[in-house]
């Protein structure tokens, strides 16, 4: 299935795995991308050193395109984007909106560049700097996200941009991909569908978490980080929700110091990008602590196991989930219902409405 975004980035198909903190690995990347999919590793929670290991290894592991989730506004951005380009990764996307400076140094090195965005200005902006592509994630999408609906916002970008746009938040199969098409874009972006893969090293534990959820199960919280986050309905989060401003810089120092020592970050640096996660909202200083080492609480569930300690980031998709595929089954079957319902449509003719006398 040929598209703008697959004549792009030059995969097979179009759909994207999005680059999840902790999940993302370069087991679950290669995985999608062998399948035919764009496969995003998530450097965030990595070190530099780890995240040039993490390239290798996928590299090693596919010939197919793939791509680097990077942070925007993260300290050490310029050193990650030529980490990048020095390894020939094809695509550099960005959960933030990058500089003009950034999208600029990528693009001149060969590199393609696809932002998130999560409303029309902020697509507007990043394609008059120059990128390629933008995914574009509705309110049901997991983990920080916005509150306009995929189906309002998706046909907004694409009336409002001239570049590829990837659909995200609430896709599974194929039945999605054509409504994404329709609307259109280029293609679809899941986050949860590939997560729960057997090819995602997220512990079996955890997906049965996600597997057991409704859709009800699937909440949309500021007690986090002060940011709109959509995750699992948990003991721990109803407890931050519950907790008064004491208990929650207590909960946030302590965390904190773990990551602190996980990555070698100073304190400083930490509050740093903790404000920088502000995006202008009033923040006390427990959520900003809290947007700094958000990851370990990803951590202790997506790599730990521990539902009980951890967050659960997750798209309301969640909950119509059932099953545990492959990355390369996921993608063969979403093609194939893709393709099924297209024939449908087409098998189908004229529309009965078409029959119908005009107004009036």
């Amino acid at each position: 299935m040929d598209t703008a975004f697959t004549k792009l980035v030059g995969v097979r198909y179009p759909i994207v795995q999005t680059g999840m903190g902790w999940v993302a690995g370069p087991r679950l990347v290669s995985a999608a991308a062998e399948a035919g999919a764009l496969g995003i590793l998530a450097s965030a929670t990595m070190t530099t050193e780890q995240l040039r290991a993490a390239v290798q290894e996928v590299r090693s592991r596919t010939d197919a395109p793939f791509g680097v989730n990077l942070r925007a506004d993260a300290g050490d951005a310029a050193e990650r984007v030529r980490l990048v380009i020095d390894e020939g990764v094809r695509v550099a996307s960005f959960a933030l909106a990058p500089s003009r400076e950034l999208i600029a140094r990528l693009k001149d090195a060969g590199v393609v560049v696809i932002p998130s965005v999560g409303a029309r200005r902020h697509a507007e902006k990043v394609a008059a700097w120059g990128a390629d592509a933008v995914i574009v994630q509705g309110g049901e999408g997991g983990g920080h996200t916005g509150d306009v609906a995929t189906t309002v916002l998706l046909p907004q970008v694409v009336d409002a941009v001239g570049i590829p746009v990837v659909a995200a938040g609430g896709f599974r199969d194929g039945r999605g991909l054509v409504a994404a098409l329709a609307y259109g874009a280029a293609g679809i972006a899941m986050g949860t569908r590939f997560l729960l893969t057997s090819d995602s090293t997220v512990p079996d534990a955890v997906k049965a978490e996600y597997l057991k959820a409704t859709v009800k199960d699937v909440t949309l919280t500021t007690a986090v980080d002060g940011l709109p986050h959509r995750m699992l309905r948990t003991e721990l989060v109803a407890s931050l929700e519950r907790a008064g401003r004491a208990r929650s810089l207590a909960r946030a120092v302590r965390h904190a110091a773990g990551f602190r020592k996980l990555s070698g970050l100073s304190w400083p640096r930490m509050v740093r990008d903790g404000l920088a996660m502000k995006h202008g909202k009033d923040l006390s200083w427990s959520q900003v602590l809290l947007a700094a080492n958000t990851p370990m609480l990803l951590k202790a569930s997506m790599v730990e196991g521990r539902t009980d300690l951890g967050v659960m980031a997750s798209g309301q998709v969640a909950g119509v989930i059932e099953d545990l595929p492959s990355c390369a089954e996921l993608v063969d079957r979403v093609m194939a219902e893709a393709h099924a319902v297209l024939d449908r449509l087409h098998a189908s003719g004229p529309h009965p409405l078409g029959t119908l006398p005009p107004p009036g």
